[in-house]
């Protein structure tokens, strides 16, 4: 998805999936070979390729997909195995993982002295710049190569919007090299 002049790529959409009747976790567990983790069950799916977690209520989370229809497809496939009617499988979205890049070199040391506090901090661990962006509702990894990532999007629209405004901050604080 592009939009103004910044290419945005979902890395990860994190989805729950909630069956008209919850998933046992025994039953995963047992005909599947899911592994029980206090209060969960982890299934790894090579096809479609995903981590599926059963919550403790029989909830199907899908991590490890970029695409809603992955995730449903991964749900689905979890429930035909297990014998279990996939009809009336209700969505809820979760987090977007996206990056994109700015395609300039940026100044992150500068950052959190450009902006005010709280708002942005270099992370040395990390060797980037992170954004608390309010306005957009998410977190924005910045990389001295201009390099991003953004979590905790709601939706890559969101992830778009921030990294057109954020490029026009760092222009207008002269933070690109």
């Amino acid at each position: 998805m592009a939009v103004g002049g910044v290419d945005v790529r979902v890395e990860n959409q994190l989805v729950r999936f909630v069956p008209t009747s919850p998933v046992n976790h025994d039953a995963v567990v047992a005909q599947l070979a899911g592994q029980k983790n206090g209060g969960i069950v982890i299934k790894t799916l090579e096809k479609p390729r995903a981590t599926i977690i059963i919550d403790e209520e029989g909830r199907i989370v899908v991590h490890g997909t970029h695409r809603v229809e992955a995730a449903r497809a991964a749900a689905k496939e979890l429930l035909l195995r297990l014998g279990l009617d996939d009809s009336g499988l209700q969505t809820e979205l979760g987090p977007v993982i996206a990056s994109f890049n700015f395609d300039k070199s940026v100044n992150v040391e500068k950052m959190n002295q450009e902006f005010t506090a709280g708002q942005a901090s270099h992370d040395e661990r990390l060797g980037c710049a992170i954004i608390e962006d309010s306005r957009h509702n998410l977190k924005l990894y910045v990389w001295p190569n201009g390099k991003c990532v953004a979590s905790d999007a709601r939706h890559p629209n969101m992830v778009a919007m921030s990294a057109v405004y954020w490029k026009g901050q760092l222009e207008e604080h002269n933070l690109f090299l």
